[in-house]
């Protein structure tokens, strides 16, 4: 939903400005970050980096025999019987699960009726390899049209623009005692821990 809406503002932007757009990837652009890159009008890929994943998932685990072993009763009440669909402390039910896959193959839709929109006659791979959530490398990716070109953000736009282009960086604002380490607390912290533990597992998905 992020990659879309920033995406949709980005074309918006490229329209009233009247200004090309291009994505560099330069590491992972693969699934919602893939379709963030295609709001681009051109599309640079490093030949190491990841690129595809077109598709969608949904992960999660299965408590309701841990939490037996310890005498847990799980209490929940709802209103609306599908309110508690793929709670992970009961059993995954075979109607909830078909619910979800509908779900995700109208979101596949979307996402591969945009790939197909932004890169048009580029896609040189099949629609049935392509749209499988298979991931390639940006080298892979070019000669299946996910991709324009090879090649690295500042020497690209130095060869295009001049050797004097400007690349402001764009970052997350710190206050001014989080710069040196100060301030925060045990919140932080957990945040922190969380994040981290998130982005370990998303980079395994690719096996990096």
């Amino acid at each position: 939903m992020q990659s879309s809406l920033i995406a949709q503002r980005i074309r918006l932007l490229a329209g009233e400005k009247g200004l090309p757009v291009i994505a560099f990837v330069q590491d992972v652009a693969a699934s919602g970050g893939y379709w963030l890159a295609c709001a681009a009008d051109e599309i640079v890929a490093d030949p190491a980096s990841i690129v595809g994943s077109i598709g969608v998932i949904s992960a999660g685990f299965g408590f309701q025999d841990l939490i037996g072993r310890f005498g847990i009763e799980r209490r929940v009440h709802t209103s609306g019987e599908r309110k508690a669909m793929l709670d992970p402390f009961r059993a995954e039910q075979p109607e909830d699960v078909e619910r979800l896959k509908r779900l995700q193959a109208e979101i596949h839709d979307d996402f591969k009726g945009w790939v197909r929109g932004r890169r048009g006659g580029r896609l040189k791979g099949d629609e049935a390899t392509l749209f499988t959530g298979e991931f390639w490398s940006g080298k892979r990716g070019l000669e299946l049209g996910l991709v324009d070109s090879l090649g690295e953000l500042r020497a690209t736009l130095q060869a295009r623009y001049g050797a004097r282009v400007h690349l402001p960086v764009i970052a997350l604002r710190r206050s001014l005692w989080r710069r040196f380490g100060m301030g925060g607390g045990i919140e932080d912290f957990g945040r922190s821990t969380l994040a981290a533990i998130e982005e370990r597992l998303f980079w395994q998905r690719f096996g990096l």
